[in-house]
């Protein structure tokens, strides 16, 4: 059955107006249905309620980065950076395009304050982890780059889209609703449940064992290394918060990321986290029973992250105040 996927486009909006409109052209070529800002150019706390519904009806989010970070929120987090977290928190395919020479644009088309470009290399950098990523340079570029990234993430991905309603309940429809019914069932015999892993045979280490928790940041024209120890304590102290209900992995990673460079005054430019050392992090807590991890069925979503009775309970007594 036919079916026309729905496109969000993600980007700061004036200096890349072109640009998005070359896209947007690409998008209809290839029969998908293109949403973004120019529905909607006025950024606003009120206007990006309606912007989430508009990402919750979209079937991909497709990221655009240009040489500068945009207007931001009273947080100090640029619309689209906060655009590109709800798309991650809903479990939406990501696909990033960024500048390969962001240095190289005009001035009209980059930032002039350093707090600014600052942030543009921290979203850079965290848009850059765990997902597909292209780079362009022109717009005839940008316009090639998604035709193959939207291809090949169709087909690895195939999503909801929509449908003409008159063929909604097609016998078409009702039987490919059953194959992937069947399909589904038989995935979920086949990989064994994250419940079925008994845990009570390994002894973790206890909350006050140190861990080395590494990364890198850009000082001097050249990538620098840094280094963090912190006890399983401090480390569940910086996430825990953030875990009240069901939250993204992505999330739990740029929280922890930031909490350790802030709280040991590291250097934020280009700053990156270790992947590793992010992963003995997510399987130590929950060796030690203080969160538990929902594994998607999808590959390209993240792992769901909530809080055990045990984790709450110790969430508490690090947090409350008391007299």
């Amino acid at each position: 059955m036919q079916k026309r996927y729905q496109v969000f486009i993600s980007s700061t909006y004036t200096d890349l107006k072109e640009e998005r409109g070359q896209v947007s052209q690409v998008l209809m070529q290839m029969d998908c249905i293109p949403a973004g800002m120019e529905l909607f150019p006025a950024t606003d706390e009120e206007q990006f309620e309606f912007i989430k519904k508009v990402i919750d009806d979209s079937d991909y989010y497709l990221l655009i980065i240009g040489g500068r970070y945009g207007s931001v929120t009273e947080e100090g987090v640029s619309y689209t950076e906060k655009e590109f977290d709800y798309a991650i928190s809903q479990g939406i395919p990501v696909i990033a395009l960024l500048h390969g020479s962001a240095s190289s644009l005009p001035v009209s088309k980059s930032e002039l304050d350093p707090e600014m470009r600052e942030r543009l290399e921290a979203f850079r950098a965290r848009a850059s982890t765990g997902r597909l990523v292209k780079f362009w340079n022109t717009g005839s570029e940008l316009a090639g780059q998604v035709a193959v990234s939207m291809a090949m993430t169709m087909s690895r991905f195939p999503r909801v889209g929509w449908i003409r309603g008159s063929n909604a309940a097609s016998e078409d429809l009702l039987r490919e609703i059953n194959d992937l019914r069947k399909e589904n069932d038989a995935l979920k015999k086949a990989v064994p449940s994250s419940a079925q892993i008994d845990l009570t045979k390994i002894s973790p280490a206890d909350l006050d064992a140190v861990q080395t928790i590494r990364g890198t940041y850009w000082s001097n024209n050249a990538r620098q290394k840094w280094s963090a120890n912190l006890t399983w304590r401090e480390v569940f102290f910086l996430i825990s918060p953030y875990l009240m209900k069901p939250t993204n992995e992505d999330t739990i990673r740029t929280h922890l990321h930031l909490g350790v460079i802030e709280s040991r005054g590291i250097n934020k430019l280009r700053n990156t986290l270790n992947d590793q050392d992010f992963q003995t992090v997510a399987i130590q807590m929950r060796a030690l029973g203080l969160v538990s991890v929902q594994v998607p069925d999808n590959p390209n979503h993240s792992s769901v992250w909530r809080l055990t009775p045990k984790g709450e309970a110790l969430m508490f007594e690090l947090r409350v105040k008391t007299d």
